[in-house]
């Protein structure tokens, strides 16, 4: 037996105790003996249930229980990283359920690429009917994973999702763990400063696990807004021009109506909230119809207005919003 684990696994969660169960079950059968898993487990200020389940002593793996007030993502996070004690840490989220080998494979990633991030891969399950628009989000990683596979180009920070991403605690606490004011994006945020210092990501298909994602779709819209907003957050950094270059690049691949309808809702606001009522319908007559790529296209219209609603916002109006996709900089305040 080793000394200490090889890997600490940290599972934050907030009132997914049925969930929980299914993850914590996931983890006592992985191809690495249980006795070099450290398995925490941050209840961030769950109601449900979840807290007696921690301290009831009946779980499947052994547990280490962090009970404290509700603090976001961000926080939970870093309550499990003060109680890891491996080298390695492995975030986990509460809805995402790891195949038998995936720490196996984290592990393996690690001895090949070590003072790295290794993701691997959150999958669609099998078993579990999605929402329509988290259907569309899990289509939009697998876009992603089919290009780090391939080789088009590799991981960076704008992966660093923690469902599934392993690295050395010792990076971790030289970069003072999660940043709690942020409560979207804050895994994106801590990546780009590792980022800044020169670590390097690894994308590793073969750490897989399944997502069993569900949100509203008033939370998926709020994610487009806010994940807009901190963009601009973080490419304000002092030595991060190259991200404003880089969000001007992107949105001149989407298709043409896109960028179009996007222009124009950035401008008047009123245009949007028509344009995202009129595509949430579509969305729902496309789904009636069995017309996928009707409801796809829709929903990409949506992320779009919405997540560049959040980028103008930020930048404190259209006009800047506009120069910035002529430019690529962002106009100093």
């Amino acid at each position: 037996m080793s000394e200490r684990p090889l890997v600490s696994i940290v599972v934050p969660t907030y009132n997914r105790v049925d969930r929980l169960g299914r993850v914590l079950r996931a983890l006592a059968d992985q191809t690495v003996p249980v006795r070099d898993i450290e398995v925490i487990v941050v209840s961030d200020g769950s109601t449900d249930g979840t807290n007696e389940y921690l301290t009831g002593g009946d779980l499947p793996v052994p547990v280490v229980a962090v009970l404290q007030d509700n603090g976001g993502p961000a926080a939970a996070r870093n309550g499990g990283l003060r109680r890891a004690t491996a080298e390695l840490v492995l975030f986990i989220d509460d809805d995402v359920i790891p195949t038998p080998t995936l720490v196996a494979e984290h592990l393996a990633a690690q001895r090949e690429h070590p003072g790295t991030v290794v993701i691997g891969p959150m999958l669609t399950p099998h078993d579990h009917p999605m929402q329509v628009w988290v259907r569309w989000e899990q289509q939009m990683l697998y876009k992603q994973y089919d290009a780090l596979a391939a080789g088009r180009y590799a991981a960076t920070a704008r992966q660093f999702y923690t469902g599934n991403v392993s690295l050395p605690r010792a990076l971790l606490e030289r970069y003072g763990g999660f940043d709690e004011s942020f409560r979207r994006a804050e895994d994106i945020e801590l990546a780009y400063r590792l980022a800044d210092d020169g670590v390097e990501f690894h994308f590793e298909p073969r750490a897989e696990a399944h997502h069993y994602a569900e949100r509203s779709f008033a939370s998926w819209c709020d994610i487009a807004y806010q994940y807009g907003r901190n963009d601009i957050v973080f490419a304000r950094y002092p030595g991060r021009e190259r991200l404003g270059r880089f969000l001007a690049w992107t949105f001149s691949q989407h298709r043409l109506p896109v960028r179009l309808i996007t222009w124009a809702t950035v401008s008047w606001r009123l245009f949007g909230r028509i344009v995202v009522g009129s595509m949430k319908g579509i969305v729902r007559l496309g789904e009636l119809l069995r017309v996928h790529a009707l409801s796809r296209a829709a929903l990409s219209i949506i992320h779009s207005v919405l997540y560049h609603e959040g980028m103008a916002d930020e930048l404190g109006g259209a006009a800047r919003f506009k120069a910035l996709m002529r430019t690529g900089e962002i106009a100093a305040d």
